[in-house]
């Protein structure tokens, strides 16, 4: 065969080649497929099933529906996540039934702590809250992201109202009004945020709604 027909016969080659690959992978170099399903953050609505921001293992008082993990070192058959219920107790392996609700996460490590070592050679406990759902505030209204979030952590007004996503168009900031069982308080947003009036800045508690009209 000649060299100039050998390059020709190549040359035919190659193109085959590349038209086969092409083939077999008629997306390479095309941009991915826009996704519709994910949500903004604005669609995101806090819920029971919100991941709660940690809490302080220390001063955080359980409450009823709270979701609890347990771990024992190098005891996987007793370690795991449980519920407390209504009754404010919780089920363990080998202990049974144990008062969770009204203790905090290390109080509880150290009663199960003590209840193991009946069963267990030294055993090592923590408690760690995997979900708040005993202790809630609510905000509904002119702001971004309405619903009920768990109160983890002492919340001033302010820093639900940040948390909430910021405010829309035609919030009345001047007026919004804390719900505390029979009583109301009013929270003046300008005032607050230029210094004034302090005091109606207050920390939530459970159960607290807060309205932006």
């Amino acid at each position: 065969m000649s060299p100039k027909r050998l390059t020709h016969f190549l040359l035919i080659a190659c193109l085959v080649a590349a038209a086969a690959s092409g083939a077999q992978n008629p997306q390479q170099g095309a941009p991915p497929a826009p996704t519709s399903n994910i949500p903004t953050i604005e669609e995101i609505k806090p819920g029971a099933d919100t991941p709660s921001a940690p809490v302080d293992p220390s001063s955080y008082v359980i409450g009823p529906e709270d979701q609890l993990r347990v771990r024992v070192w190098r005891e996987p058959d007793v370690s795991g996540e449980v519920t407390v219920r209504p009754d404010g107790k919780i089920t363990l392996p080998l202990i049974g039934d144990l008062q969770a609700a009204g203790r905090t996460p290390q109080a509880l490590a150290q009663n199960i702590t003590e209840k193991l070592s009946e069963f267990l050679n030294r055993p090592e406990v923590t408690v760690e809250v995997r979900a708040v759902r005993s202790k809630k505030y609510y905000i509904t209204g002119q702001v971004n992201r309405t619903g009920a979030f768990p109160l983890t952590v002492p919340t001033t007004v302010l820093e639900a109202l940040s948390g909430a996503g910021g405010f829309q168009q035609w919030a009345k900031r001047k007026k919004i009004v804390i719900l505390r069982g029979n009583k109301r308080f009013k929270f003046n947003y300008n005032e607050v945020i230029e210094g004034k009036n302090l005091e109606q800045n207050i920390y939530l508690e459970n159960g607290d709604h807060i309205i932006v009209p």
